[in-house]
């Protein structure tokens, strides 16, 4: 059920490489996931602009007219950059958030990732057909996660693909199935956390942006979230500068990890990795239930924490 990879590029020489070697990773797990797929990649920022993806079902129609419905809104400093059903808009930072609110509003355009470094593409369909499509090969950036989705609990739909983006340049990808989502999302909501689905992965990922919103870093929001969901769940997460991974005491969900000097990446299964550069000589562990796993890259190492 489901199939999720994540690279956490070390080495600056492989972000030309980002995208390539993510594809290849998501591709590999196409028979755990046939019917969805998605991607979440984290560019090196430019100074002083943000970005949104955004998507649509009818982007020839809703696409062509972007610069005109926000060019006044984003200051008349826009640019648009059309990738099949999707569009990354860049703006000033200071005018992502007014942008962001007036693309909320439109009824066929659905918001994505808002962030400075953060891009996501999924759709309906195969893992190879949906990185096709929006061209992820060529991509560079510095990490990123992606997911192959069965549908088991909700319909197959491009909102239900993950990866979910509930804050800004914060995503999630979920194998697993929560048992107080509804209830969560009733707290989250009163919170002032907004929500596009009825996915359980949703609820995730807005209560980990909430609880970083509170103060804590990654790897504090997945410690607490042991005590505050209910389930079973293998997570990997995406923030600006960071990457983790958390799954559950009982940790019934396939998952494994790989570290070199280069690079720190996961998977549902180990083939999903055989392809990365030097993984013979990687360090390859299967991750612990109930314990917290980060990098960030403004600290000189990973952590693991055992909650």
């Amino acid at each position: 059920m489901c199939g999720i990879v994540g690279l956490f590029l070390k080495d600056p020489a492989l972000e030309p490489n980002l995208g390539a070697l993510l594809s290849e990773m998501l591709v590999s797990m196409t028979d755990r996931g046939p019917d969805s797929a998605g991607i979440a990649l984290y560019t090196q920022p430019v100074q002083g602009r943000a970005k949104l993806t955004l998507q649509s079902a009818t982007p020839d129609r809703d696409f062509a007219t972007l610069e005109d419905q926000f060019g006044e809104v984003a200051g008349g400093d826009l640019h648009v950059t059309v990738k099949d059903t999707h569009a990354v808009l860049s703006v000033a930072s200071d005018r992502v958030e007014a942008v962001r609110e007036a693309a909320l509003g439109l009824d066929t355009v659905r918001v994505l990732a808002a962030g400075e470094t953060i891009e996501i593409y999924k759709e309906v369909g195969l893992p190879r057909e949906v990185v096709e499509r929006f061209d992820i090969k060529r991509m560079a950036g510095t990490h990123g996660i992606g997911h192959t989705r069965m549908a088991t609990e909700s319909a197959v739909t491009t909102l239900g693909a993950h990866p979910f983006s509930t804050g800004a340049d914060q995503c999630l990808v979920h194998n697993g199935s929560l048992s107080n989502h509804n209830n969560l999302r009733r707290v989250l909501k009163q919170a002032g956390m907004r929500f596009e689905t009825e996915n359980d992965s949703e609820v995730a990922a807005a209560y980990l942006t909430r609880s970083m919103a509170g103060g804590r870093d990654l790897g504090e929001a997945l410690t607490a979230a042991l005590d505050d969901l209910d389930g079973f769940f293998t997570f990997v997460v995406g923030t600006r500068n960071g990457f983790g991974v958390l799954r559950d005491p009982i940790a019934c969900k396939p998952a494994v990890m790989a570290e070199t000097s280069q690079y720190v990446a996961f998977g549902s299964e180990y083939r999903a990795l055989v392809g990365l550069p030097d993984i013979d000589n990687a360090r390859v562990w299967e991750p612990e239930p109930a314990s917290v796993y980060f990098w960030d890259r403004s600290a000189t190492a990973g952590k693991a924490m055992a909650a």
